[in-house]
């Protein structure tokens, strides 16, 4: 079972400390507190810890000193500096020598934690490695080893070691930010920050600031000057995911950081230089865009230097045992299945089907299949009987809950089904959490509360189920 993030709180006040702690710790973080800056340090250097948060002015040593001897030491550990009022500059200053991201004083405890997600989130993708067409279940994998997918492989060593834009294409679900990863993991850049920003998760007048910051007055409640993604990536990387879905507007301004390497902070003037590799990514037909004048074709052929297409799942039906004995061993524990197994006639069945969701719907098949056979070997009938539900999900028919519960009762006294209760969270949790978060817009504190789970479970079922509303990320 997977711990709870270990958070080190270094807060010299002890009643704001605590009050950190216990909330965090209700969040389903578990939190160290110290009240020095060197004794902080010293234990994040000798200890494991998923994020560090820390006042930058402590007695010892102080925030700013804290944050370079740490960056140096565990480049990819996030750090989040609290500061007090009128020390910004000193903050931003610390961001450039590593720091994830500042947060001025006053702050409510729901933008403490919305920031911590998102650094979380952050070194799970730096620091988790990506084996490419590997089938060890502990770790990810592009698993695959099809002529298709060597070529892939080739593709991702000749890229990643040149500082080129790239542009990776396909399909939903094929994969496109594990093939980002990869390269920046194999790149020269792996030491410095990956940071990635899904461009169709974000509103338009909040996506700029993500990415290039504001300063203060720019716009209603900046209240402080805030830096953006591309600064915090600067020496590093950023990968910017669904960028088809990137206003005409903030194209022009992406055109001008490829081409001057500087941006401008929302409500600013000063040039800022940067040194970002940029990876991006689309599902969408860029050169139909470019017709239809949605999408600026000099961006396109900035962005494109070096292209990858990642096939879909049906053009390379010989991986799929692969990745069907891969998410066999991935999930096993989760369903409590010690031994997984699979008829040959089911892995058979599997390479016949279309996959218009690709590997991410291959992935959720196993899934359910292993709940649904439990400690059976996973049949052909299994999986008509899971594809057939996924073609008819509960939310979109007419069948009412009595009725529907009527039917899943049947099939468990006729031996059909083995675990009924995992059966029908299988069903129904994707529905619950996507209409949990966009009746809530967006709002992950709001939505986890209806649910009755911590903001941390809220996002990671957000990232299971491959949710992205719009306003998800919208939280300053």
């Amino acid at each position: 079972m997977k711990s709870n993030p270990r958070v080190l709180l270094i807060e010299d006040d002890r009643n704001i400390a605590t009050g950190l702690q216990k909330a965090m710790r209700v969040n389903g973080y578990d939190v160290v507190l110290q009240a020095r800056g060197d004794d902080g340090l010293n234990q994040a250097l000798s200890e494991p810890f998923d994020i560090v948060i820390t006042d930058l002015r402590l007695p010892g040593t102080d925030g700013l000193e804290l944050v370079r001897q740490l960056h140096h030491a565990r480049p990819k550990l996030p750090i989040i500096l609290i500061t007090a009022h009128g020390s910004t500059e000193t903050a931003i200053e610390a961001t450039k020598w590593g720091a994830f991201d500042y947060l001025p004083k006053p702050f409510e405890v729901e933008e403490l934690l919305d920031l911590t997600g998102k650094a979380l989130e952050s070194s799970r993708l730096m620091s988790e490695p990506v084996e490419m067409g590997g089938t060890d279940a502990t770790r990810p994998a592009i698993v695959g080893n099809s002529k298709a997918m060597q070529a892939i492989y080739k593709e991702i060593g000749r890229i990643a070691a040149t500082p080129v834009t790239v542009l990776i294409r396909g399909d939903t679900g094929t994969g496109k930010e594990l093939i980002a990863r990869a390269i920046y993991q194999h790149s020269d850049r792996a030491h410095a920050p990956f940071i990635a920003i899904n461009c169709a998760a974000i509103p338009e007048n909040l996506l700029e600031s993500e990415l290039f910051g504001h300063e203060r007055g720019a716009f209603t409640g900046a209240d402080a000057r805030r830096i953006g993604r591309f600064e915090q990536a600067h020496g590093g990387t950023i990968f910017l995911d669904e960028i088809g879905d990137m206003s005409p507007n903030l194209q022009a301004k992406l055109l001008r950081v490829l081409q001057e390497k500087t941006i401008q902070r929302v409500g600013g003037k000063d040039t800022i230089p940067v040194d970002v590799r940029i990876i991006a990514a689309t599902h969408r037909d860029l050169e139909a865009a470019i017709r239809e004048r949605h999408f600026r074709e000099d961006l396109f052929y900035r962005l494109s230097v070096m292209t990858i297409t990642l096939p879909p799942l049906n053009q390379r039906t010989e991986d799929i045992p692969d990745m069907v004995r891969y998410f066999l061993r991935r999930y096993a524990p989760e369903a409590g299945v010690a031994a997984p197994s699979i008829t040959p006639e089911a892995i058979a069945f599997l390479q016949s089907q279309p996959w218009p969701g690709n590997v991410r719907e291959l992935e959720n098949t196993v899934r359910k299949a292993l709940l649904l056979a439990r400690e059976y070997t996973i049949g052909v009938d299994h999986l008509r009987e899971i594809m057939a539900r996924a073609r008819q999900p509960l939310a979109a028919s007419e069948q009412s809950h009595a009725a529907y519960i009527t039917a899943l009762m049947d099939q468990v006294e006729r031996g059909e089904v083995q675990n009924a209760f995992a059966m029908m969270l299988s069903d129904l949790e994707p529905e619950l959490y996507a209409q949990a978060i966009q009746r809530a817009q967006g709002n992950i504190t709001k939505a986890a509360q209806w649910l009755g789970v911590t903001r941390l479970k809220m996002r990671e079922k957000l990232k299971e189920y491959g949710l992205h509303p719009r306003q998800e990320n919208s939280n300053p």
